[in-house]
């Protein structure tokens, strides 16, 4: 059973700096591509980051060197580093991962509230 836990998120001040970690499950790690989305509220879930099997990765054009996405396979974790953070990237922020064989097949994490707040 796939499994994505996530863990971090929370609240902090605009300029502020926040990690999401998100376990997931051994069976797809190194073979799945992984990234994360987020969904503000009244707006749709978008595309955040992204890190392919072989460690390609890229960001979405408004997060640009500002967060950065990164693999721990000791942990089999991906981890999301925000830094400069803005109020708009208040949003829930969900795991994703993607069988690159079948983009059909697609599973996600609970989700983490980042609030960038003054």
């Amino acid at each position: 059973q796939v499994q994505l836990v996530e863990s971090g998120g929370g609240l902090v001040q605009p300029g502020g700096s926040l990690r999401l970690s998100c376990q997931i499950s051994r069976t797809i790690f190194s073979r799945w591509i992984l990234g994360w989305y987020r969904q503000a509220p009244g707006h749709k879930r978008e595309w955040v980051a992204r890190m392919t099997p072989g460690d390609n990765t890229v960001v979405t054009n408004s997060v640009k060197g500002r967060f950065t996405i990164t693999r721990d396979r000791s942990r089999s974790t991906i981890d999301l580093q925000m830094n400069s953070l803005k109020i708009e990237d208040t949003a829930v922020y969900y795991c994703n991962a993607e069988d690159p064989g079948n983009r059909d097949v697609v599973h996600w994490g609970q989700g983490l509230q980042v609030t960038v707040s003054a």
